[in-house]
């Protein structure tokens, strides 16, 4: 971007985000790399460096053992890829639960360190004076309620979240992380009617997964959506391809011309 304040071109940012709220639903995906970066720069609104990248590009069993230089790592490779949806970029587990003055420090750290402009994190009304601690502090925070992986051991599992007695406690921390100054709203496997009631609730945007059709926009995980990720598929995972099983097909092929010596074949060489 040009460094000229009056230059005609600038990023999106977090107000920009809001300002969608009841408008075109806001269409987000993860990335985790500069080479799909560029392909979710083309069609997203956002570009989520999530911790998931813990489980689909490092194999950890879960997102726990994500650490704050691994999503560092990660988010400037985005940003390098990016020229018009806007990052967001997971704190990881441990990095700001402690206090607020903790997760400033490491928030700061990730803006200064990738350049993205906001930072998203887990956690409901017990997690709103943090936002309110970072939001006053200038940096824009996407919260995330519902199903919260990193506290998976607490939920006892990657259920839903929102039935019965537990829609009020769901509809509270939606107001809470609100209230605080969160710019959008992730919704996590919660009941679709629940969604909706929170979505309507709510001045800024929800960002639904596995939360229905009502949210102001939908995230997924783009290596699940392409059918790169296998190892599990969640019931709300739409495949729009499956990558994967081209990718092993292709691989299948190339070992098969290496040990056939049909590959490479004279147009693959150079002449003396």
């Amino acid at each position: 971007m040009s460094a000229n304040p009056g230059a005609s071109l600038r990023p999106v940012l977090p107000p920009d985000i809001a300002a969608k709220k009841g408008q075109a639903p806001l269409v987000v995906l993860t990335a985790y790399t500069t080479p799909m970066a560029r392909l979710v720069d083309a069609h997203c609104d956002v570009a989520l460096v999530g911790d998931s990248l813990g489980m689909v590009l490092h194999g950890l069993p879960s997102t726990h053992g994500v650490t704050l230089e691994m999503m560092i790592l990660h988010g400037r490779s985005v940003m390098r890829g990016l020229s018009r949806a806007m990052a967001v970029i997971d704190m990881p587990f441990g990095s700001y639960e402690e206090s607020p003055e903790q997760a400033f420090r490491n928030a700061a750290r990730i803006v200064a360190e990738t350049g993205a402009p906001a930072v998203k994190i887990e956690g409901g009304a017990h997690m709103a004076p943090t936002i309110a601690f970072l939001t006053a502090r200038g940096i824009p925070v996407m919260a995330h309620i519902g199903l919260t992986p990193q506290a998976v051991n607490t939920l006892g599992g990657y259920k839903v979240v929102g039935r019965a007695a537990e829609a009020d406690k769901v509809l509270a921390d939606a107001m809470a992380v609100e209230a605080a100054g969160a710019f959008a709203v992730v919704l996590e496997k919660v009941p679709v009617g629940l969604a909706g009631r929170v979505t309507a609730a709510l001045k800024v945007p929800t960002i639904g997964i596995g939360a229905g059709v009502d949210c102001d926009g939908q995230v997924l995980v783009l290596d699940d959506m392409l059918g790169l990720f296998t190892d599990f598929r969640p019931k709300f995972v739409k495949r729009y391809a499956d990558l994967g099983l081209t990718a092993a097909d292709a691989i299948a092929a190339y070992a098969e011309d290496v040990r056939a010596r049909r590959f490479p074949g004279p147009e693959h060489g150079f002449a003396d």
